[in-house]
């Protein structure tokens, strides 16, 4: 770890943005316990490891301001269960609480890849987005990077919790995904029962999702 120093520490946190399975999880509180060791400043090292954080959001937010709200929608009411109330619905949601999902997502494995390309797809405004994004970020990262430092050789325990927190997640979504599943195959059987349309509601008006 010394030897990639603070901005190998800010692009192994890029990555983790664009590639989740590199986790900072495991490159921030290894770069504390350098920092405890004086091989590295530890103030850097959040410094940095926040940049790369903000560049990786930045890129996908980008990516998804580009596909658009509209195109992602077309996509999503072809795939099996999805109609455009579904979209609708997501939609007002990431508007009622877009600011204070991309603020927390940033502390949230695998969230804090995925939350700025609907942030993008809604045209939050850049500034907004740089701000709540290096919030978050500066604080998730001073944690894991002040964690590892304070522990030293123990360092690996703030990597076994964290790991246990994704776990969390993970199961979490895993049952959301689940249940949503559930619920739509009845919703659908039941209007297939009184002869309702399942596919009536799966266009897409354009300028519908203008915000």
């Amino acid at each position: 770890m010394e030897t990639l120093g603070p901005a190998g520490v800010g692009f192994m946190v890029f990555l983790d943005n664009i590639f989740p399975p590199i986790p900072s999880e495991l490159v921030l509180p290894l770069a504390g316990f350098t920092s405890s060791q004086g091989q590295m400043n530890i103030v850097a090292a959040i410094v940095f490891a926040t940049i790369g954080s903000v560049v990786g959001a930045v890129l996908l937010w980008a990516l998804g301001k580009w596909i658009g709200i509209e195109r992602i929608a077309r996509i999503a009411v072809k795939m099996p269960l999805v109609d455009v109330d579904d979209v609708h619905k997501t939609v007002a949601w990431f508007d009622k609480h877009g600011d204070k999902a991309v603020f927390f997502g940033r502390m949230i494995p695998i969230f804090r890849s995925l939350i700025s390309i609907p942030a993008g797809m809604r045209d939050m405004r850049l500034l907004k987005f740089l701000l709540l994004t290096t919030s978050g970020s500066a604080i998730w990262n001073t944690i894991l990077i002040v964690a590892g430092f304070t522990l030293g050789e123990n360092w690996s325990v703030v990597e076994t919790y964290a790991g246990y927190f994704q776990n969390v997640v993970i199961v979490a979504v895993v049952v959301f995904v689940i249940a949503w599943i559930v619920l739509k195959v009845r919703k659908q059987r039941r209007k297939r029962a009184a002869g309702l349309d399942t596919t009536e509601n799966d266009h897409i008006a354009p300028g519908e999702f203008d915000a």
